[in-house]
Formats: structure tokens, C-alpha cells, sequence
């Protein structure tokens, strides 16, 4: 798989968006794949509750003024093979403002441009689609994949969503289902509700479980058009040895 920039865009707002961009960054970051993970959510800022410490330079100080790429990507804190870095929004409300202009949504796709020079996959934590930075992050994405939930909110949402992308000469390459329990129909994948509420605790999917970390496997790889190979966790192998020499102590040898 080539670099990609990947937009998920929520169909409205509190469908979990944010989350399931850091569930996926550090999936392909399990994989060995370097993944940065760009708020265009300037209003709301919840990757920044992901990031550790302070937050100084952000994007909306990437997109307005002259800054190095780099000094606006946070390495997360999880230990994973691959490089998860996240470019949060954090800014005053003058600030705020500014990065939401015509002109700083071409820069902010310029940057979305040049960090798919240096990373294996660029992923966009975009809001609904209305701002000019959401649709700079649907003009640069490889792919988009819309985020919804199940439920009626979420039908309507991901018409309305459609609609837009639509409006723009976009088209959803996969739809997420996200806190899901599988029954909405259009959905291309679906994400369980995890019981890891706190953004400090996050990635869930690290390390990962029976459920949850494979259903976020599962619909990055909807999300990219892409087959994933994820590591399975150390521990697990360690487990799955250990009962191999259980069972065969001259098996578990070889």
C-alpha cells in the first residue's frame, strides 16, 4: 500500500470520530506503518485530549503561520512499532478564526500534502462536512470514509453526509458504523462500543483484544481498501506457546 491520506468524516457531531481515527492510527502503527493523525476539528479540539502535555505549536497555528510540520506532531505516548503521531487543535479563539478561512484551508491541505511525504498514512479527524477545513480535508483525501452510528440520527446523518460529499463531486468510499452493535445495513464495517471511556487510556486496541481490536482492524481496512497485516500481541504468542508445550513439549521445540 502506497502513502494514502484518509479523511474520516463524521456525519454529525458525537459519533466518535476522533476516537476511531486514534483506534486506527495505532492499528496501522501495529503494523509497522508511521501514521499521522491531523484534527481538522478546529472547534471541538478532542484530539488534543490524546496528546500528553503541552500543546504548542497546533495545526491551526500550521495552517496560519510559518511553522515546520514537525513541531506540530506529538508523538503518543503507546508503544507500537510504527511512528503514531497526532497534529491536535488547541488555539484561542483569534487564532481559531483565522484557521478557518479560504486561505487556510488550502494551506492545511498543502500540509496534509506534505506529511504524505513522510508518513505511510496521513488520517483526517474531520468534522461534519460545512466548514472550509473539512472539505480541504475531503479535497486531499486518497479516500474518505464516513463515520455514523446506528441508530435513525445516524441514517439521516449519513444521507445527509452523502448528500454533501455529493455537492462536491465526493464520494464515500466506506462507511463506519461506530459504537455499533451491526444492524446498521449500509454500513462497509462496524465498531463495538468499548469499555475504555478515558481519552488518557486510549488506544483500546493496544493491546489488543478478542473484539474490539480486531473490529477496528476490520474497518481500517474497509476505510483504506487495504488487507492489514496486524501483529498478533506478544503475550497471546506466549500464551499460544505455552499451551503448545502443554500439550506437546517436543512441538513447542520446533
Amino acid at each position: 500500500m502506497g502513502t494514502q491520506i484518509l479523511a474520516y468524516v463524521g456525519a454529525a457531531g458525537g459519533v466518535g470520530t476522533t476516537r476511531l481515527a486514534v483506534e486506527c492510527g495505532a492499528t496501522l502503527a501495529r503494523t509497522g506503518r508511521d501514521v499521522a493523525v491531523f484534527d481538522a476539528a478546529f472547534e471541538t479540539q478532542g484530539l488534543a485530549a490524546h496528546v500528553r502535555g503541552g500543546i504548542d505549536p497546533d495545526v491551526t497555528t500550521l495552517v496560519t503561520e510559518e511553522v515546520p510540520l514537525d513541531a506540530a506532531l506529538y508523538d503518543h505516548a503507546a508503544d507500537l512499532p510504527g511512528r503514531l503521531a497526532l497534529c491536535p487543535a488547541r488555539a484561542p479563539f483569534e487564532r481559531l478564526a483565522r484557521a478557518k478561512t479560504a486561505g487556510a484551508a488550502r494551506q492545511f491541505e498543502r500540509q496534509l500534502a506534505a506529511a504524505s511525504l513522510s508518513y505511510d498514512v496521513v488520517l483526517v479527524d474531520t468534522p461534519p462536512l460545512g466548514t472550509n477545513q473539512a472539505l480541504a480535508a475531503v479535497n486531499a483525501a486518497d479516500r474518505i470514509a464516513v463515520v455514523t452510528v446506528d441508530s435513525r440520527r445516524g441514517r439521516d446523518a449519513l444521507a445527509r453526509t452523502q448528500e454533501r460529499l455529493d455537492d462536491v463531486g465526493a464520494t464515500a468510499d466506506a462507511v463506519i458504523a461506530n459504537r455499533s452493535d451491526g444492524s446498521l445495513e449500509a454500513a462497509d464495517g462496524a465498531v463495538p462500543t468499548s469499555d475504555v471511556r478515558n481519552p488518557g487510556d486510549c488506544p483500546a486496541c493496544v493491546p489488543p483484544d478478542e473484539s474490539f481490536a480486531p473490529a477496528v482492524a476490520a474497518a481500517a481496512e474497509r476505510a483504506l481498501g487495504t488487507e492489514l497485516d496486524v501483529a498478533p500481541d506478544p503475550l497471546d504468542l506466549r500464551r499460544e506457546h505455552a499451551e503448545v508445550a502443554a500439550a506437546d513439549p517436543v512441538e513447542a521445540l520446533d
